[in-house]
């Protein structure tokens, strides 16, 4: 199984589309907890559902168990918080959410995680990515930059 990962910030529209295309995405998995921002430009959830429709034959999907609390973002975001501490935390809620036993293991496969941080070495779509590779086992991740 291949899971992708993709983060919006610094990316045009045109580029954002034509790499999900390209790397052949099936499904587009926000794992946001807010989907809604204005700071989420051309990747706001109504929009972003449409776009990937129309332009890539993409469907898309909010998952916001995969998301961090509130709590858990503003520690590391807002209070300059330690990136260890934040990556135990958010496995800790993945492990307790049980999320690799209540998600369709099947409708990952092809599927693009998405978040906002420009690269994935800080940023929870990795870990996500790693957590369900280390449940499931046959998990080949690849990082869209």
């Amino acid at each position: 199984m291949k899971i992708f990962t993709i983060g919006f910030t610094k990316k045009s529209a045109e580029a954002f589309f034509t790499k999900l295309q390209r790397a052949g995405v099936k499904r587009l998995v926000d794992v946001r907890l807010n989907n809604v921002s204005q700071l989420a430009g051309f990747t706001k959830r109504d929009d972003l559902r449409y776009f990937l429709k129309a332009i890539c034959n993409i469907d898309y999907a909010h998952l916001p168990e995969l998301a961090p609390t509130q709590e858990i973002m503003d520690n590391y975001k807002k209070r300059n918080g330690d990136w260890d501490m934040y990556e135990r935390q958010l496995t800790g809620l993945l492990k307790a959410r049980k999320v690799e036993k209540e998600l369709d293991r099947k409708s990952f496969e092809g599927a693009c995680l998405l978040c906002s941080e420009e690269k994935p070495a800080h940023c929870h779509r990795r870990l996500v990515a790693e957590y369900l590779k280390n449940k499931w086992g046959d998990v080949q991740i690849e990082h869209i930059i």
